[in-house]
């Protein structure tokens, strides 16, 4: 038997290995070639799927922010409680307020009287099954939408009269100012405008306000802690407004 070249054998080696590696290159570049296109397919797919958590995500911070900065109104409104039956007294017949608010609000009125100013009280407490009838009633009556009616009136749940710290006020002498923003050209808003911060009483409605109309005749009352508490995010609220 003939022995092979060493030379020969050195060369078959070298063409079997070199033929091995271009067969394993071309394995690994379609190996390669079979990720790059099942990427490109998965891609688009992977980025709506992020994009849709992200949504969601980001979706539900801002419900966190919103919670955690008690903003919680509706149309412009926050909501309050209704308060208990047992915390309310009558000033005068068909109008009940707070009792922590009952001796303030006559002591005004006494005083505004010194003065020769006569207040009229309007309204107080309401009960959240009055508002509704409020609300809906006279938006159907005047063919108003939700939005337009709130601008006027809170949605049931979402007025101060339910706590029995709110009082509308008007002027004995222009009664037909009663509800109209005409009222802060009386003699009535004036003194109220000088004096009622005196006996813990704040206009809620002022002119600032962007989402609810200018209420002249609607004062709340800040001065005992269980108003604070009441009023607390509707103060916050207004300073971002005004900021």
């Amino acid at each position: 038997m003939k022995k092979k070249n060493p030379i020969n054998e050195d060369i078959e080696i070298q063409v079997a290995e070199r033929i091995i590696l271009n067969e394993n290159n071309f394995k690994f570049k379609k190996y390669n070639l079979f990720i790059a296109f099942f990427l490109i397919f998965l891609l688009p797919f992977i980025g709506l799927e992020i994009i849709s958590n992200f949504k969601l995500n980001l979706n539900g911070v801002n419900k966190a922010k919103k919670f955690l900065n008690n903003d919680l109104s509706i149309l412009g409104h926050l909501p309050y409680k209704e308060i208990s039956k047992e915390k309310l007294v009558s000033i005068e017949p068909n109008i009940q307020v707070h009792i922590d608010m009952s001796e303030a609000l006559l002591k005004m009125r006494e005083d505004a009287i010194k003065d020769g100013i006569y207040l009229v009280f309007l309204s107080g407490y309401r009960s959240i099954n009055l508002q509704k009838e409020i609300f809906y009633s006279l938006k159907s009556m005047r063919n108003q939408i939700a939005a337009e009616r709130a601008k006027v009136s809170a949605p049931p749940g979402y007025s101060e009269h339910s706590t029995g710290f709110a009082i509308d006020i008007g002027d004995a002498d222009k009664r037909e100012t009663d509800f109209e923003v005409q009222f802060e050209n009386t003699d009535a808003f004036r003194w109220l405008k000088k004096n009622a911060a005196k006996y813990h009483f704040k206009l809620s409605f002022t002119q600032n306000n962007k989402n609810v109309d200018y209420e002249p005749w609607h004062w709340r009352y800040e001065g005992s802690i269980e108003a604070l508490k009441v009023f607390e995010a509707s103060n916050r609220n207004l300073k971002k407004l005004q900021n």
